[in-house]
C-alpha cells in the first residue's frame, strides 16, 4: 500500500505515514482493484464504507427509470466518494459509482472513522475534521453545478463550466475530466448540440479545443 500517497490526500492531511499505518487497520481499510466500466456501488444500495480513490477514475452517475444517465460528478485519485451515504447508512445510494479506467480504491468503514478509538488519538480527530471539510467542499461543488445548468442556452452553460474550471486550475489552458458525452450529461444537454456549439464558439474566437483540452480566448 502506498502510504506516502495516502497521507498526501485531503482525507489524511496532517497525518504521518506511521500514524496512517496504525489507523488503517483500526478503520477496517480494504484495497480493491477494478477494471474500466465496473460498477462499484449501485443506485438503491445501502452502504457502510466510503471509498478513497488510489488510482484511476470514477464517475458518479444518476440513472432514471427510463435508462437515461446524468453524470453528477467525477472522482480523481486522492478524492473520496460515497461518504455521505456511508455516514447516513439508512439512505440508499441515489447514483451509480462507475469506473472510467483501471482503478484502485481503498474502502474505509465510516462508522469506525467517526467514532473515536479507545485511545482518543489526535490523528483520528484530525481525520474526522478533514472529512467534514471534504463534505462541505462537495456541497459547494454541487451548488456550482446547479449554477452551470441554470442558464437556458448551451453556450452559457459551457462558458459557466469552462470559466469555473479555468479559475479552479488557475490558467486559461485547461484539461477537463469529461469526454463529449460525459460533458453533455454533466451540463444536461444533447451531445450533438454541445459539439455544434463548441464549433461555433471556436469560430467566434472564444476558445480552441482538442478532445478534453481547451484554451480559453479573449474573443471579440
Amino acid at each position: 500500500m502506498d502510504y506516502k500517497f495516502i497521507v498526501g490526500t485531503k482525507l489524511f492531511e496532517g497525518v504521518t505515514v506511521e500514524e496512517a499505518k496504525a489507523m488503517l487497520g483500526c478503520l477496517g481499510a480494504q484495497e480493491r482493484a477494478y477494471a474500466r466500466g465496473e460498477v462499484i456501488y449501485h443506485a438503491g444500495q445501502h452502504i457502510e464504507r466510503m471509498g478513497l480513490l488510489l488510482e484511476g477514475g470514477v464517475n458518479i452517475v444518476r440513472p432514471d427509470i427510463w435508462g437515461n444517465e446524468n453524470i453528477i460528478g467525477h472522482i480523481l485519485p486522492g478524492e473520496v466518494f460515497a461518504e455521505t451515504y456511508a455516514c447516513s447508512q439508512r439512505a440508499p445510494m441515489m447514483a451509480d459509482v462507475i469506473t472510467t479506467m483501471k482503478t484502485a480504491v481503498l474502502f474505509l468503514d465510516v462508522g469506525k472513522v467517526v467514532r473515536s478509538c479507545a485511545s482518543s488519538c489526535s490523528h483520528h480527530a484530525r481525520l474526522v475534521r478533514n472529512l467534514l471539510v471534504i463534505m462541505a467542499s462537495k456541497n459547494l461543488n454541487l451548488a456550482q453545478k446547479i449554477n452551470h445548468i441554470t442558464p437556458k442556452s448551451i453556450r452559457e452553460r459551457l462558458l459557466s463550466y469552462l470559466s469555473s474550471e479555468a479559475v479552479k486550475q488557475g490558467k486559461k489552458e485547461i484539461e477537463v475530466p469529461f469526454n463529449r458525452q460525459q460533458m453533455a450529461d454533466y451540463l444536461a444537454v444533447d451531445r450533438s448540440a454541445l459539439s455544434n456549439e463548441l464549433s461555433k464558439m471556436q469560430r467566434d474566437g472564444l476558445l480552441s479545443y482538442h478532445k478534453n483540452h481547451f484554451i480559453l480566448l479573449q474573443g471579440e
